[in-house]
């Protein structure tokens, strides 16, 4: 499927490609084979290739000083019907507690959806999310798919400290805080991973285009499972996808 696409500059050294503004599993999957497409060709060229829900920014190493003649080429190159190498993303599974202890907003969520704390447990875990990109704090991944029964508005007055590891609902999103950080979501529980590790060579396990799949454990499981990730024993499950 082909997108009505606009190109425009975004600095010097940037061209910003936007899609429709909706967030969407295919528009994702064609911003990723268009990434592919393009580092193909020019992957000297580029400094970075940035992923939005809808967008995709392409930061060359040098000045643009033929922004027009750029642009032509990147609609040349998105109309290409060759094929590209299959892009393999997974399916990760994440243990996440969600005692209270934990999900310190969980009563305040239920009391004002009245949904009882068991169901929100259940609607969080029962959807597989698409990793759409990473963001606002290195590891951070912005995920798509939460059930329209858990919407629930961010905090008007941020928290200074929210924990590593803490799974937060904000508006339309869920998420995991990979580090200690200031942050306006609801927290509803923790999970012992890293979601990004400095001494790794991919610091950052999963990609835009890979799926999450959170299960609930118990504060015993937690504790078991934070100790072999410190010792550095514990695998995440993953299962392979292909999207392309």
């Amino acid at each position: 499927m082909s997108y009505q696409l606009t190109y425009k500059p975004y600095g010097e050294f940037s061209i910003l490609i936007e899609w429709e503004a909706i967030v969407n599993k295919d528009i994702i999957r064609d911003i990723n084979t268009y990434k592919t497409k393009i580092l193909k060709k020019e992957e000297r060229e580029i400094q970075d290739c940035i992923i939005g829900y809808h967008s995709l920014l392409i930061v060359y190493k040098e000045i643009l000083c033929k922004v027009a003649e750029k642009i032509s080429f990147l609609k040349e190159v998105y109309s290409l019907e060759e094929s590209v190498n299959s892009k393999i993303n997974y399916v990760w599974t994440i243990p996440v507690c969600y005692d209270l202890k934990h999900g310190i907003d969980l009563l305040d969520i239920s009391e004002k959806t009245e949904l009882p704390v068991e169901e929100i447990i259940q609607l969080h875990t029962n959807t597989m999310y698409t990793v759409y990109f990473i963001g606002f704090l290195p590891g951070f991944l912005y995920l798509g798919g939460l059930n329209s029964k858990l919407f629930f508005d961010r905090k008007s007055t941020p928290r200074l400290k929210v924990p590593k590891g803490a799974v937060a609902i904000g508006g339309k999103q869920t998420g995991v805080y990979p580090e200690e950080s200031a942050g306006g979501w609801n927290i509803i529980g923790n999970t012992p991973l890293h979601f990004f590790d400095v001494t790794k060579k991919v610091p950052c396990f999963a990609k835009s285009g890979d799926q999450i799949k959170f299960i609930s454990i118990s504060e015993e499981e937690y504790l078991k499972i934070k100790e072999e990730v410190k010792k550095g024993s514990y695998k995440i499950e993953k299962k392979v996808i292909v999207n392309l």
